[in-house]
């Protein structure tokens, strides 16, 4: 049946139509659920790049728990563990089961008709309470690879990031979500773009280390693996360095992900350099968070490493709050820093330290 179809039925069908779209939900996250037990699906691809142009993509959940990625490291590759979103749970199915839903007890398979179900629902119905839930759903069924394809054939891609004009953040928030976990697909990202600029501005705007902010920036994230999309969050810079300074840890290490995927690409250091962050170099601290202290390492040396290449020197352009200034411009208190660094406790730093000196 196609889309078009499934729109008249559903509108023929009304109220009863909703508590199915709900019903279906239900379903979705029983399948998934059930997959995730067996094995998964397509499965789900991990980690960020920090080091190469061409980065590992994070993982489709747990972005605090996702480990650092060698900088030799490259390519999209999927690995085991699919980690779901949680939402649609017994509570929401007793609250479905008590509205007459009949929910099937042993769903077998996620089919391309369930998710257009979903997609339809989702474009039909302005309760936000659905549209959450389907949301959910949706996030769910795109940690497997084989479901994000489906999900763009059935034109999901634009009916999701269509939420992100929602008033209710927590809507938002669950579009973001979905289309963070749909991201990981190349193809994907092609259409994804078109939302690049909305969601640094959503990052921009949302309340200071909120989920919403936390969600906008793993989408970034994702879309800066590849050198492709850079240069549409070029003017977004200064703002992605305010959120470093002011940020709490979480904050930090995810808008660090994507400092250094941009870091990585030659074409964004001069970008980079000129930006203002007279905090920076207070970061070179053993006292910073561990997570947070090895990506600023891993960004200063993909700086370094592009400016050797190019053999520059002090300039007189760059301000003095300018991260070349901050780094480079006070010198012998970056080294000193570094000095200190080498005796810090654990050994991923140290290494990161020692690569950084080499490159200076």
């Amino acid at each position: 049946m196609s889309l078009r179809d499934s729109r008249g039925s559903l509108v023929k069908a009304g109220l009863v139509g909703l508590v199915v779209g709900a019903g279906v939900c239900y379903w979705v996250y029983r399948a998934t659920s059930g997959r995730r037990k067996n094995g998964g699906g397509g499965g789900r691809q991990g980690k960020e790049s920090v080091g190469k142009d061409h980065g590992e993509i994070p993982g489709s959940t747990s972005w605090e728990e996702s480990q650092v990625a060698p900088p030799e490291q490259g390519s999209l590759q999927p690995t085991s563990g699919v980690e779901l979103f949680s939402g649609t749970g017994q509570k929401d199915a007793s609250h479905l089961q008590q509205a007459g839903v009949n929910l099937p007890k042993s769903p077998d398979g996620l089919e391309a008709n369930h998710i257009q179900g979903l997609i339809y629902l989702l474009e039909s119905v302005e309760d936000p309470i659905i549209q959450e839930r389907a949301l959910i759903a949706l996030s769910n069924s795109a940690a497997f690879s084989a479901n994000q394809d489906i999900i763009r054939n059935v034109g999901g891609l634009s009916v999701i990031g269509n939420m992100l004009s929602v008033p209710t953040a927590s809507v938002k928030e669950k579009a973001l979500n979905a289309l963070n976990n749909l991201s990981m697909n190349l193809k994907n990202q092609e259409e994804l773009k078109r939302y690049i600029t909305k969601i640094c501005e959503e990052a921009d705007s949302s309340p200071l280390n909120s989920e919403l902010q936390l969600s906008g920036l793993r989408f970034l994230t994702n879309m800066s693996v590849t050198n492709y999309y850079h240069y549409m969050m070029t003017s977004y810079i200064p703002c992605f360095l305010r959120l470093l300074s002011g940020g709490d840890e979480r904050t930090q290490t995810q808008i660090l992900k994507v400092l250094v995927n941009l870091s990585a690409n030659p074409a964004m250091a001069e970008h980079l350099l000129n930006a203002p962050a007279p905090f920076l170099l207070s970061m070179f601290d053993s006292c910073i968070n561990k997570e947070v202290l090895l990506r600023v390492l891993v960004f200063a040396t993909n700086l370094t490493q592009h400016m050797k290449k190019e053999e520059r020197t002090l300039a007189p352009h760059h301000s003095e709050e300018s991260i070349f200034s901050m780094l480079w411009g006070n010198s012998t208190q970056f080294a000193q820093k570094l000095v200190y660094l080498l005796h810090h406790h654990d050994k991923d730093v140290k290494e990161q330290v020692a690569k950084l000196i080499m490159q200076r």
